[in-house]
């Protein structure tokens, strides 16, 4: 939900979730400053463009480093006077105002340090935790990728490869691009839940209980005309293994009209947060919350006319999302 004219959040967030636990809450910005350039080093040779702004003495320097023309401690020396001066301020603020939850306080009035809060100690200690930095990378690179192609964001068409579960782009020469894993940008919207049941999901590849990537009205529909683009993001849901593919689970069937109001809800929530998935949803099934709802309804009308049976998880956890 951000502004989207950087990449600094990326790389604090990502620096701040690789940070490990331990008994002191402050880190001084000369330790972060390391894990902090790496991230935006690593991400200038995917793409060089990481700031919507003309000029960055610290994109220069993170440059520079990657030539081999300044040290590791010359780009630390570099990051910690130049690097986090906008981005401390601004890693809170979400559609300019305050988040009510803050993950560190600024003290760097008292020797260019930050201090941890509770809220972050929570947020290492939960299940989500490792899937958070396949979050980050994700909404990342889909920015990048729309600065790097010299498109706005609000014009980015993004596709789904069912093979390789991934999204892409197809730039003006016609070549496909890929961006990064459907998990790592859907799962945030579901908040490590299964869109069905509601059970714990996890987008790390390691996970016994990592996510799938289900297209809500069946993929045995692609090629009728019951469900037009039927692998856009818009059909698009993880769901936990065993309401995919479990002994009951949903397969090839139509879930109950319940989980329409969902899916829509689902997607109004990207579209409403400003996510370079904005334009692709609102393309695919307009863009107006009213347009969307007669789309979903007249796509669940054709599909259930044609595959007659719908279906439910067996048990539904009570949270929302």
């Amino acid at each position: 939900m951000g502004r989207n004219v950087a990449s600094y959040k990326f790389a604090l967030a990502k620096a701040l979730l690789s940070h490990k636990i331990a008994g002191d809450s402050v880190i001084r910005l000369d330790d972060l400053a390391a894990p902090f350039s790496k991230n935006i080093c690593e991400h200038l040779r995917l793409s060089d463009k990481q700031t919507i702004s003309r000029s960055s003495k610290f994109i220069d320097a993170c440059r520079k480093h990657n030539k081999g023309e300044i040290s590791d401690q010359e780009l630390v020396s570099v990051t910690t006077r130049l690097g986090f001066n906008n981005v401390i301020d601004a890693f809170h603020i979400v559609d300019r105002a305050d988040t009510p939850v803050r993950f560190f306080i600024d003290e760097r009035q008292n020797g260019n340090l930050i201090r941890l809060t509770d809220h972050f100690y929570s947020l290492q200690e939960s299940l989500q935790n490792d899937s958070l930095g396949t979050e980050v990378e994700a909404r990342w690179r889909l920015v990048e990728t729309a600065w790097k192609l010299k498109i706005s964001t609000s014009l980015l068409t993004v596709s789904h490869d069912l093979d390789e579960e991934a999204l892409f782009v197809i730039d003006e020469s016609r070549q496909r691009i890929r961006v990064t894993s459907s998990r790592g940008a859907l799962n945030g919207y579901q908040k490590g839940k299964c869109f069905y049941c509601r059970a714990d999901i996890s987008v790390d590849k390691g996970s016994s209980i990592i996510g799938d990537v289900d297209h809500f009205f069946p993929h045995r529909l692609k090629g009728t005309d019951a469900v037009p683009n039927i692998d856009g993001v818009w059909n698009l849901v993880l769901a936990c293994h065993r309401c995919n593919r479990g002994e009951n689970g949903k397969f090839g069937h139509v879930p109950e009209l319940k989980y329409l109001e969902r899916l829509n809800v689902r997607n109004n929530y990207l579209i409403l947060s400003h996510h370079p998935l904005r334009e692709t949803l609102m393309s695919q099934t307009g863009s107006t919350d009213r347009e969307r709802k007669r789309f979903l309804n007249d796509c669940y009308r054709r599909a259930v006319d044609t595959l007659i049976h719908t279906w439910r998880p067996e048990e539904e956890l009570s949270l929302e999302f």
